[in-house]
């Protein structure tokens, strides 16, 4: 008879660390501190902050979420300033990613890390849910054992999307592992997949529907801080409210965004994946060195 080990692709159990009870304040497992001074951001597009335009960068320049959690963290530490870092390339794998990207982070010595990563995989027909959670906890451990943090973040559901919507069984399993290993590491989980706000269209960029706009990216990381016990001036609970319905569109313009959308991103992706290439391919981390951040102040509202 197999083991349930081997059964589930894993070729040894996880190590379990120590971690403290739930808080009654709704803040997630992981340590008790709630500033940080060395924060470094792992992933693909996500994190590299796609669609989110960097105003102080050039026309491919992007901020995104983890950046804007950075000046949030700055904001709440005693020093008004937080080193940071930032090693997303988009289009990576999560192999890609453990290979490339956790070894310097390491090497930096971070007392936080956001390591999220597997949603190009579970793009791919035949990705393996379970075996994408096993590689990416064996990094969460490596980190904790290394006395750094860890926020993880669950995929979005992908119900409303068309084609994209037929990963939804990958992403719900993989969002089941997630929790998990958060449990069993005391990692900290951005919850994306229950969050309501997030399927509104207008959050989205509607030429590939799977970046953020930067209202999208604003949201993200004030609901990222709020995860990790981390204040913020003026946050309020504007982040959780869903956008006043948007007016019924014309079914012509309906159609016409749907052709435009396959034309402008499902057919290069496709050639994409066909010519074994990728967004990334010659890219480097746009912030590869811990650099002091300040703290941003009040995150306005974009849009």
């Amino acid at each position: 008879m197999r083991s349930a080990t081997a059964s589930t692709g894993l070729r040894d159990p996880p190590r379990v660390l120590p971690h403290r009870p739930w808080s009654s304040r709704g803040v997630q497992p992981g340590s008790d501190r709630r500033t940080w001074q060395r924060y470094i951001a792992l992933g693909d597009s996500f994190t590299e902050g796609l669609s989110d335009p960097d105003p102080a960068g050039g026309p491919d320049a992007f901020r995104g979420w983890a950046d804007r959690l950075a000046g949030h963290l700055a904001a709440a530490s005693p020093e008004g300033t937080v080193h940071h870092a930032n090693l997303a390339i988009r289009g990576r794998l999560l192999a890609q990613v453990l290979a490339e990207q956790v070894p310097p982070a390491l090497a930096a010595g971070p007392d936080l890390v956001s390591l999220v990563a597997g949603g190009n995989d579970l793009l791919r027909p035949g990705a393996d849910p379970d075996r994408l959670a096993a590689d990416l906890e064996a990094a969460v451990v490596r980190f904790r054992e290394a006395g750094a943090d860890v926020l993880l973040a669950t995929g979005v559901d992908p119900r409303q999307t068309p084609i994209i919507r037929r990963t939804r069984g990958r992403v719900a399993v993989f969002n089941a592992h997630l929790w998990s290993i958060a449990a069993r590491q005391g990692a900290v989980v951005l919850d994306q997949w229950g969050a309501a706000w997030v399927q509104d269209a207008r959050m989205w960029d509607q030429g590939d529907r799977i970046h953020l706009t930067a209202e999208g990216h604003r949201r993200t990381a004030l609901a990222a801080a709020a995860a990790l016990g981390v204040p913020v001036a003026g946050d309020g609970t504007d982040w959780r409210t869903p956008l006043e319905p948007a007016p019924p569109r014309p079914t012509r313009e309906v159609v016409a965004q749907e052709a435009a959308w396959v034309r402008g991103f499902v057919v290069p992706w496709i050639g994409r994946r066909l010519r074994g290439r990728s967004s990334g391919d010659g890219r480097a981390a746009k912030r590869p060195e811990l650099v002091p951040v300040l703290a941003s102040g009040t995150d306005q509202r974009v849009g």
